[in-house]
Parts: structure tokens; sequence; C-alpha cells
């Protein structure tokens, strides 16, 4: 029987994830020759071919999607196991806070690989809308780790990630010919909801609030419903959503920042390192390219 390495079944997975060589060297800080010669070597010991190559990125076959399921969790296991071994002295509760639509997508990757190399950690996670109550949380030591979405430019905390706030609405309903544009938006203290209600008086646009909710999932069911616009940040746009370049005014940028308390133990700090040196992040001191990914419509 053969074994798999852990090595090569991990750049494996990010290029699964990735559907493109480069942009796989690039997350693991491999030259692309290496990423290929890793992934020949894969193909090789399961004697099946796992992906096609084209100009525009890879696909994967059918026995790279059915591997790409087992490696997962072949490498969650393995994580566990090292884990438990390596890092028996970092534990501690670790309470984080951030918002909504971090916790269900950004962070997910990282805080399942936070919990697997520290499992004596003891995670709590605080979502919250609204930055300023994030922060004051984190000032009076309810929590210890924030990650929090400012306005491009505001000098709190370490920035991350650079974005656009977009406007959007679900691709079968013409919204945009209702007289009052109606709105699906977080809760009074969204910087998002104040942002979009200031540029649309600025713009003499009539609207109204026709949905309120707490979490981005909720938002999101009502504008693919057709019962509002949102507004959320570029890069977390799904597929099925239309972005509105156009009819409406611009939104300003945003900067993803991370807040850590005065007097934290161990394992907080290993959180903020896993989330600093994360490629899911890209530094705000960097210039970002817009990144409109493939199925992204505009109007």
């Amino acid at each position: 029987m053969i074994d798999l390495p852990i090595n090569l079944l991990r750049t494996f997975v990010v290029v699964a994830e990735t559907l493109n060589l480069t942009e796989t060297a690039r997350l693991l800080h491999k030259a692309p020759s290496t990423v290929s010669m890793q992934l020949n070597r894969l193909e090789a010991l399961v004697a099946n071919p796992l992906m096609q190559r084209g100009q525009h990125g890879v696909r994967l076959t059918s026995a790279g999607e059915k591997l790409t399921g087992h490696a997962r969790k072949l490498l969650n296991l393995h994580d566990e196991i090292v884990g438990a071994f390596q890092h028996m002295d970092i534990g501690g509760k670790v309470r984080l806070g951030t918002h909504d639509q971090y916790a269900s997508r950004t962070l997910a990757p990282l805080l399942e690989a936070f919990i697997l190399k520290y499992p004596e950690a003891e995670l709590e996670v605080f979502c919250d809308h609204r930055p300023d109550r994030l922060v004051d949380m984190l000032e009076g030591g309810k929590l210890d780790i924030a990650l929090v979405e400012m306005l491009a430019g505001t000098e709190d905390g370490l920035r991350l990630r650079r974005d656009t706030l977009v406007w959007v609405c679900a691709r079968n309903h013409d919204i945009l010919s209702q007289p009052v544009l109606p709105l699906a938006v977080f809760e009074e203290g969204c910087y998002h909801r104040r942002y979009a209600c200031r540029a649309l008086d600025g713009a003499g646009i009539p609207w109204r609030v026709a949905f309120t909710s707490q979490s981005r999932t909720g938002v999101l069911a009502a504008v693919r419903a057709g019962i509002g616009v949102a507004i959320i940040p570029l890069h977390t746009v799904e597929d099925d959503l239309v972005v509105i370049d156009d009819a409406l005014p611009a939104l300003p940028d945003t900067e993803v920042s991370l807040f850590i308390g005065k007097q934290v133990n161990e394992a907080t700090r290993r959180l903020e390192q896993i989330v600093v040196e994360s490629p899911l992040f890209v530094r705000a001191d960097r210039v970002e390219e817009a990144d409109v990914r493939p199925g992204m419509a505009s109007v």
C-alpha cells in the first residue's frame, strides 16, 4: 500500500480551492515549479490524473474531486493530532469579536486551523454588526481580540485588508425600477447602512428600509428573494448576486482592522499570528486591485 505524504496533500487541497497554480504558489510561499512537481508526484502515487491544466487555470477531474474530500479530512485529523501533542501547554480562554460576515466566511478556515492546532484553547466568538461596540467591549475587557471593519483611513488597530463597499441585488428581480429603493440592511449602528443612507440622500434617491436583520445570512436571503438591495464588501460578493455599478451612488472604501487587548494570554497571541499571517488578508499598505471573480455580474 502506498503512503500519501501530508505536504503533497496540503498543496493539492489549496490547488483544489483556488483552481490556480500561480495563486497556490503565492499562498504557500512556494515556486510555481515546486507546486507542479508536487502535483505530478501525487498523481503518480494515486495512479490517476487529478486535474486538467489549461490557459486560465486548472479543473479537477472526477478523481481529483474525490480526493479533495478525503484529503481535507486527513489534513484536519493530522493537524488535530499534531496540535494535541505540540501545543498542550497553550490553553485558556480566547474571546474573539467580529462582524457576522467575517465569522461565517473569511475567518472560518482560520478558526478551524486554530482550534485544531491549539485544542486546549477555549475559543469564544461574539458577533456584532456594530464596530464601535466591538472596540468598546475589547477596551472594557470583555473581548481579547477583535476583527473590525472600519472606514478606510481610520488609524485605529492593525489594518489588514482594504475593500470597497458595493450595492448588490438578485439576478431575477428588477428591483431598481421601483420608485422608492427598498433596502435589506443590518440593524442601526451598522456602518454599511449608515454609508448607504447618506449616499442615497446625497444623490436625491428615495429609499426605505424593507428588511432588517442581525446576520449576513438574513440580509442576503432578503436580497435573493427580491425584497431589497444590500450593501456588502466587494470581496464577499457571492456568484449568484449582481453588483450594481452605475445606477446607484458610489460607496466608500473600508479596511479590516485587528484589535487586541492589552493583557492577553499566549493562545490569543497565537490566534493573532494566524490572522495576521493569513494570505486571506492583504495588508492595507499594499495596493489592492479590484477582485471581480468570474460569474460576478454587474448592472
